[in-house]
């Protein structure tokens, strides 16, 4: 029961990074605008490791949302084509788990296939929703074979309704994958995990 409530405080304490990463707006410079609406944007945070936010509109609901990015995390591979799989390691009440990630190959190996451990919390209203994580290191469960434990964090998704089935979407991506800092691989990766 010990260990369960320490998982519950890192992903609140994820969360909680994360929203005030969010809610500070001096820094933030546009890197791309797509035509339909969507805009990516980063920030250097101190220490020099650059975060990024995707801010677009959605057409689903919150709780639509919610069930796809939380409750059926495991499922994520079937539409997102940057992962691999993710497997929930432990459930730890109905806002917290624990998961590990593998992304899945890119065109040209350009960093390698990666793997992460983290913990993932869900904050949930009835207008809103905040999903957050960070990485975490488990004993039992050691970087795979042939892969670079990556780690991610914190980092989080909003989920605002706007109404008539759409929602504003922000999500921000805070990781490290373990490759020489250069900004435009940091981007590629970006991209690679948001198409």
């Amino acid at each position: 029961m010990k260990d369960q409530l320490i998982y519950v405080k890192q992903g609140q304490e994820a969360l909680r990074k994360a929203t005030r990463i969010l809610e500070n707006k001096d820094g933030w410079n546009v890197e791309i605008t797509e035509s339909n609406g969507d805009v990516i944007y980063s920030k250097v945070m101190p220490g020099g490791r650059r975060v990024f936010r995707l801010e677009s509109v959605l057409e689903a609901d919150v709780d639509e949302l919610y069930d796809i990015l939380f409750l059926r995390v495991e499922e994520m591979h079937k539409w997102n084509p940057s992962i691999q799989q993710i497997k929930v390691l432990k459930r730890v009440g109905p806002e917290t788990v624990v998961t590990h990630e593998v992304s899945a190959q890119t065109g040209g190996n350009l960093i390698g296939q990666r793997d992460f451990v983290s913990v993932r919390h869900s904050c949930k209203h009835k207008t809103h929703v905040y999903l957050g994580g960070a990485a975490i290191q488990l004993e039992s469960f050691p970087p795979l074979a042939g892969f670079v434990r990556a780690e991610d964090g914190p980092t989080c998704i909003l989920i605002r309704a706007l109404g008539a089935g759409k929602t504003h979407f922000t999500w921000l991506l805070n990781m490290d994958v373990k490759v020489i800092k250069h900004r435009h691989v940091a981007l590629a990766t970006v991209l690679a995990l948001c198409s």
